[in-house]
Order: structure tokens, then C-alpha cells, then sequence
């Protein structure tokens, strides 16, 4: 088997460092990585791209199964493109083996959307990533829904979830792990007709 049938997929969950954002809105990329690595059975590593690393396998034992590397840059949102493609560049990633979770606003609470390309929508994880990537990576978009009232969309992703909210927040990482590991291991049309919502 060649190495572009057997080289790793990048998955990265886009957040804030340190235990101030940890609960946020904005980091619910990060709550995604923490889970597929606790079901990989890895603890998280620095990296010298800037970046939290798992390296291991996602998928059923044997020949369906998959490497992955599971980042979560230490940078700020807004400069996740250099460790990301930082580590892109350390692994041999290809752009279409890279897969994005983040924090969607136009997407109602918990719905996910998974799709390959498009624009950023505002978000400045992404905009750094397209600014040092292109768009052609896949994304697995988590709804966090739209600020109430006048409320500004800095101060509503940078807020934790309400507690009405977290009563299916672990649900819904859940799905969302899922829905990445389904979408290296099944590819993205498997993926969209079984989580997109």
C-alpha cells in the first residue's frame, strides 16, 4: 500500500488555550479532541508545531482501521493556522486529509454539518487556516447557535455553555467525535447522510 493510502489524517478541534476558555462556546473543537483522545486510550503531547498532539488509530481493528494525528493548537483561535499547518507539514498531511471541528453560529445548538471547502463565515480559526492552507479541507461544523438579543458574537463564543445547554453538551461531543472518526473511516457522503442534521 502506498503512503497516500496509508499515511494519517489530521483531525484538529480549534479552541482557546488555557482553563479560562476551557468551558466556552469557542472551544468546543477542543472538547471534541479531548474525547477521541481519551477513546484512543492516549494523554495529549506538546509538539514543537505550537500544539497538543495524540498520535494512534480510530476504526475497527485490522485493515478498516485509520491513523490519525489529534491536535489542538496552542496558539490563540485567531492564529490557528500556523500550527495547523505546521503539523500538516511534520506529518506529510494532505489538505483533503485534514478535518476541522469548530464552533458554528449559523447552526442550531448541537446540529453538526460536515462538509469539505467553503467559506469561513466569520470564524477567525478558519480564516487563519484558508490564509495558510486554501479551503480544501473538511470541516465537521458544531452548532452553538446565534447570540440572544444585542448580545455580541465575541462575548457569546467566549461565554461557557448555559447550564439548560449542558445538560446535552456530552451528547452532543459525543456525536461529534463520531462524526469525525465516520468521516475518515467512511469517507464524507457516509458521513453527511448519517450527521448531517
Amino acid at each position: 500500500m502506498s503512503e497516500s493510502t496509508t499515511g494519517p489524517w489530521l483531525i484538529a478541534g480549534l479552541g482557546n488555550p488555557g482553563p479560562g476558555y476551557a468551558g466556552n462556546r469557542h472551544n468546543v473543537g477542543f472538547m471534541v479532541a479531548d474525547l477521541l483522545a481519551e477513546r484512543m486510550g492516549s494523554a495529549f503531547k506538546a509538539h514543537k508545531a505550537r500544539a497538543q498532539v495524540v498520535e494512534g488509530r480510530i476504526g475497527p481493528p485490522g485493515p478498516g482501521s485509520r491513523r490519525v494525528v489529534v491536535a489542538k493548537p496552542m496558539t490563540y483561535m485567531n492564529l490557528s493556522g500556523g500550527p495547523v499547518t505546521a503539523l500538516a507539514d511534520f506529518y506529510k498531511v494532505p489538505v483533503e486529509r485534514i478535518v476541522v471541528v469548530h464552533d458554528e453560529l449559523d447552526i442550531d445548538y448541537g446540529a453538526l454539518r460536515l462538509k469539505l471547502g467553503g467559506g469561513d463565515n466569520g470564524h477567525n480559526g478558519l480564516k487563519s487556516i484558508t490564509k495558510s492552507l486554501g479551503n480544501g479541507y473538511h470541516r465537521v461544523r458544531f452548532g452553538v447557535g446565534r447570540p440572544p438579543g444585542r448580545m455580541a458574537v465575541a462575548d457569546f463564543v467566549l461565554k461557557d455553555f448555559g447550564s439548560a445547554e449542558r445538560k446535552e453538551l456530552d451528547y452532543f461531543v459525543d456525536r461529534a467525535a463520531d462524526a469525525a472518526e465516520c468521516l475518515v473511516i467512511d469517507g464524507l457522503p457516509r458521513a453527511q447522510n448519517t450527521y448531517n442534521t
